[in-house]
């Protein structure tokens, strides 16, 4: 249940605290004072999208807090599943949005992204609101109050399992049939690109080498007149520094008696002597292979033309693409003789999925259908004493023409509330206090299948009064039994008489601001705000002695 909810710089509330009790408890003030607003707030908390304009003006942020207890619905496997701390005796969901637009959200203290904020917030707690009494005309909606109350989670999983798998192999299997069609058509010209590239015999590397032997080729006869330069440097007619290294050592050899350190700088010396002979000798091997060849570099250019108009006309990097290119070209062409087979297996494998898909799906229209007839007998029973004597509920299932993530079904809600009128769509012919009605009855129903701790009727009771009303209040407060929390926001005085706690928004104004506050009605303040409610500004002892015996009379009950 919720436990307390905490809003700080909320539009018109910059600092509100609100304790929750269990069972049936009822909110009322006047119109504009701000019940809309705590509404808002607490969708905010659950999920709903951020604005910055909800932000108290003046304000760098709002944040909006909720305390909850849900020790008895079995949802450590939620905070497992997502890593988070299970504090089922006070689990706490916190929203902050900052004057940028943007916003973080929390559960227990750890920041969790929306999506898991909205599935903890659908397992908690259940907010009507005028919106959501127009989506009842809506298929989706009536599908969904269908599958909660036949209980379908698992045939719902089952066919959308089937569904997906037969979705995905139908998606390979025309993708399958694009490729052989266009492979087809285009074989002519995949055979003219493989036949270039194989033609053209490339090898992986190949075009650095050719690079680097054109730069050699053409400037030969540099190349070989500083190899050529350099060896002289090293040995010339013993001038060269090879000579010089020679003496040296001559010279450190010749004082070695006489002074020892001499040998270990001969024997350095020795070693590079050995070292730039080698080099002498490599040099002149490269003086012999370096010459120009005019016709050699005509062949390496013409090949690096033929290589550089692949990558160009094929669009690719290096020469590992294109040959990369051509397996993938060969491979489409070979495979043009396979895709028959292959497309005869994969029509195989989708009609498999697709039989295994219907017959998912016809498990869930026949539970479907056995929980429509369960819905229309409780429907009648509930609205007969909220008002509509008459009443003629209906559901009517039809298969459509495909199937879909729902399954295969088209659904209707049928309503009359008089005997000479047929049954025709609920939303077209139910009046705004018979669709209110209708809405309690399912919110009842569905309330008695799932374990929803909290359920917030926001304004249900629009286009209802009187006896009608009070059968409404009577029934919200047998939803509160069973350790639910009922809270309904009214105007009417017959439902605010019937809560066990009394909540009452109102503004309060000072040189700045307007601002939104509530209070818990003790018993004396709880009877001028229902005389209120009857009678208006003006309080009259009829109105008060009336209020009192309305609160009375549902004292005890």
């Amino acid at each position: 249940m919720l436990k307390s909810l905490h809003i700080r710089n909320f539009v018109l509330i910059d600092n509100l605290d609100i304790d929750f009790r269990e069972g049936f408890s009822v909110m009322t003030g006047e119109t504009g004072a701000g019940k809309s607003i705590i509404i808002g707030a607490l969708n905010l908390l659950l999920g709903s999208r951020a604005d910055s304009r909800q932000i108290m003006q003046g304000k760098e942020r709002c944040t909006i807090e909720g305390h909850f207890n849900i020790s008895e619905y079995g949802l450590d496997y939620f905070f497992e599943s997502n890593g988070l701390d299970f504090w089922p005796d006070d689990t706490i969901l916190r929203r902050e949005v900052t004057a940028s637009g943007k916003s973080r959200a929390f559960i227990n203290d750890t920041p969790v992204n929306l999506s898991q904020i909205k599935q903890l917030g659908n397992h908690i707690i259940d907010i009507h609101s005028q919106h959501q009494s127009l989506a009842i005309g809506t298929e989706s909606f009536q599908i969904e109050t269908i599958d909660t109350i036949g209980c379908n989670g698992k045939l719902k999983a089952a066919y959308g399992k089937c569904y997906d798998n037969w979705s995905k192999l139908s998606a390979e299997l025309e993708s399958l049939k694009a490729m052989k069609e266009t492979d087809a058509a285009d074989h002519d010209y995949l055979s003219f690109q493989l036949e270039g590239l194989e033609n053209a015999r490339l090898t992986d590397g190949e075009l650095q080498q050719l690079e680097q032997e054109s730069e050699i080729l053409e400037h030969a006869e540099e190349i070989k007149q500083e190899l050529f330069r350099a060896s002289g440097i090293l040995d010339t007619d013993g001038e060269g520094c090879i000579s010089s290294i020679r003496q040296a050592m001559q010279a450190l050899n010749s004082v070695c008696r006489n002074y020892p350190d001499a040998k270990e700088f001969a024997e350095r010396l020795e070693s590079c002597l050995i070292e730039l002979k080698d080099i002498e000798e490599s040099l002149r091997t490269a003086i012999d292979r370096v010459y120009f060849d005019p016709q050699r570099l005509e062949q390496v250019n013409s090949r690096l033309d033929l290589i550089y108009s692949l990558l160009k006309k094929h669009r690719k990097d290096n020469i590992g693409q294109l040959i990369q290119l051509a397996r993938d070209l060969r491979h489409r062409l070979d495979r043009a003789d396979s895709f028959d087979e292959e497309i005869k297996a994969l029509e195989y494998q989708t009609a498999n999925a697709r039989s295994d898909m219907e017959k998912a799906a016809d498990r869930l229209s026949e539970s479907r259908r056995k929980a429509s007839e369960t819905l229309i007998r409780d429907i009648e029973e509930l609205l007969v004493p909220l008002g509509i004597p008459n009443i003629r509920f209906g559901v009517d299932i039809t298969s459509s023409n495909g199937y879909d993530r729902t399954g295969h079904d088209n659904l209707r809600f049928l309503f009359s509330a008089n005997k000479s009128q047929p049954m025709q769509d609920l939303s077209t012919v139910a009046s705004g206090g018979e669709i209110a009605r209708v809405m309690l009855s399912i919110k009842s129903l569905i309330a008695g299948v799932r374990t929803l701790p909290t359920v917030i009727f926001d304004e249900i009771d629009t286009g209802v009064s009187g006896a009608v009303a009070e059968k409404m209040a009577i029934l919200m407060k047998q939803m509160s039994a069973g350790n639910r929390q009922v809270i309904a926001i009214t105007h009417l005085p017959q439902i605010a008489a019937m809560g066990i706690t009394h909540y009452k928004v109102y503004k309060t104004d000072d040189n700045d601001a307007t601002h939104t506050r509530i209070s818990i009605l003790n018993y004396e303040d709880r009877i001028h705000e229902i005389a209120s409610m009857m009678s208006g500004a003006r309080l009259t002892q009829a109105a008060l002695d009336n209020a009192k015996s309305l609160v009375e009379q549902w004292k005890t009950k």
